[in-house]
C-alpha cells in the first residue's frame, strides 16, 4: 500500500516534469529553426545588397547576447526573492564559466571563418561544406561526450549529407563572378573548417553541461542561459577586435550610404541578423540540454535545404529539382531519426512500467 500511495504521489510530479521539459524542447527548436534559416538568409541578404564586411558579418552572429540579460537577471532577481541576500548571482561554478569563455572565444572564431568563406563562395557549395558538421559532429559527439550511435541516427546522418550534397549538383559555374580562384579556394578551406569546428564545439557544450552536473550542481535552464551569455560577450569580444584592426566601424554609414536596399533598410539588415543568430545559438545550446548534441547537429542540417527553399520564396532564388530532391532527403532523414527516438522511448516507457509493476507486486 506505501509503495502503490507513493507512486500516485510522483505521477502528477513526473507528469508535469514531463510536460515541461516537452515545452523546452519545443522551444528550443523552434529557436533553432528560426535562426538556422533566418540567419543565414539575412547574412546573404547583406551580401547580396552591397555588404562586404566579413567582420562585421561575423560580429553580427555573436552581438544579440544582451538579448539574455533579461531573462538572467529575472532568474537572479527570483532566486533573491526565494533565498534572499545569500542567493548567488551566478548558478554556473567558475570552472564552468571559464569554460564559457573558451568556447565563446572558438565560437567568435569559428563565426569569422564561417562570414570569410560565405563571401568567396555560391550558395549551393557553402551549403555542401557546412552539411559536412553533422559528419564532424557525430565524430566529435562520440569521441567526447560517448554519444550512444543508433541504426535510426546513422540512417539519419547518412540521409540529411547525401540530402545537402545533391544541392550541389546543379552548379555549371562554381566560381561566382569577380572571385579568383586563389579567393575561392580559400573560401572553400575556410568555409569546411568553421564546420569542423563548430562540429567540435557542440559536443563541447555538453561536457560542460556533464562537468557542471558533476561538480553536484543541478543542470538547469537558468544556468543554460547563463552559459549562453558568456559564450556570446567573448564571441563578440573576439570579433570586436578584429572590426577595430579592420576600421569596421568607422565604414559602417558609408557602407550604409551606399547599400542598395537604402540606408534604414541597412541598419534593419544589421539588427536582424543579430537577433536572428542568437535565437540559432540559444536554441543550439538548448537543444544539446534538453536532448544531446546529435539531435542539434541532425536539426540543422535539416534547415540547410529548407533555407534553400526560403532563399527562392523570400530572396527569388531559382528552384531546381535537386533543392527539391534535397529537402525530401532532409525531411526523411529527420523522420527517421524521429521514428527510432520514438520506438527508443516507448521501449524505455515499457520497461519502467514493468519494473513499476514488479516493486507494487
Amino acid at each position: 500500500m506505501d509503495v502503490e500511495a507513493r507512486n500516485k504521489q510522483a505521477a502528477p510530479a513526473r507528469r508535469g516534469n514531463k510536460a515541461m521539459h516537452q515545452l523546452l524542447v519545443a522551444l528550443n527548436c523552434g529557436m533553432l529553426a528560426l535562426g538556422a534559416i533566418g540567419g543565414p538568409l539575412i547574412s546573404r541578404l547583406y551580401y547580396g545588397k552591397g555588404g562586404h564586411r566579413q567582420w562585421l558579418s561575423a560580429w553580427l552572429e555573436t552581438a544579440g547576447w544582451p538579448l539574455l540579460l533579461v531573462p538572467v537577471a529575472a532568474s537572479y532577481l527570483a532566486r533573491r526573492a526565494r533565498d534572499g541576500r545569500g542567493a548567488p548571482l551566478l548558478l554556473a561554478p567558475p570552472r564552468i564559466l571559464l569554460a564559457a569563455a573558451g568556447l565563446g572565444l572558438a565560437t567568435g572564431a569559428d563565426d569569422f571563418v564561417y562570414a570569410y568563406g560565405l563571401a568567396y563562395l555560391p550558395v549551393s557549395t557553402s551549403a555542401i561544406l557546412i552539411s559536412t558538421q553533422l559528419a564532424f559532429t557525430v565524430f566529435f559527439a562520440f569521441l567526447v561526450v560517448r554519444q550512444r550511435l543508433t541504426a535510426a541516427s546513422v540512417n539519419a546522418v547518412a540521409l540529411l549529407t547525401v540530402g545537402a550534397v545533391v544541392l550541389g549538383l546543379h552548379v555549371s559555374s562554381d566560381r561566382p563572378a569577380g572571385v579568383t580562384r586563389g579567393q575561392y579556394w580559400l573560401g572553400f578551406v575556410l568555409t569546411l573548417g568553421a564546420a569542423a569546428l563548430y562540429g567540435l564545439i557542440l559536443p563541447l557544450v555538453e561536457l560542460a553541461y556533464k562537468r557542471a552536473a558533476g561538480g553536484g550542481r543541478a543542470v538547469t535552464y537558468a544556468l543554460v542561459m547563463e552559459m549562453q551569455l558568456v559564450m556570446g560577450f567573448f564571441a563578440t569580444a573576439f570579433c570586436t577586435v578584429g572590426m577595430i584592426v579592420n576600421k569596421d566601424f568607422q565604414a559602417i554609414p558609408r557602407e550604409a550610404r551606399h547599400y542598395q536596399l537604402g540606408e534604414t533598410r541597412y541598419y534593419t539588415v544589421l539588427v536582424s541578423a543579430a537577433v536572428l543568430w542568437q535565437f540559432f545559438f540559444l536554441g543550439a545550446v538548448g537543444v544539446i540540454f534538453c536532448v544531446h548534441t546529435l539531435l542539434a547537429g541532425i536539426l540543422i542540417a535539416v534547415f540547410i535545404p529548407v533555407t534553400e527553399v526560403a532563399a527562392v520564396i523570400f530572396l527569388h532564388e531559382r528552384f531546381s529539382s535537386e533543392k527539391g530532391v534535397a529537402l525530401v532527403l532532409s525531411l526523411w532523414g529527420l523522420a527517421s531519426y524521429s521514428y527510432g527516438e520514438w520506438s527508443e522511448a516507448k521501449a524505455k516507457k515499457k520497461m519502467e512500467a514493468n519494473g513499476e509493476a514488479q516493486q507494487a507486486s
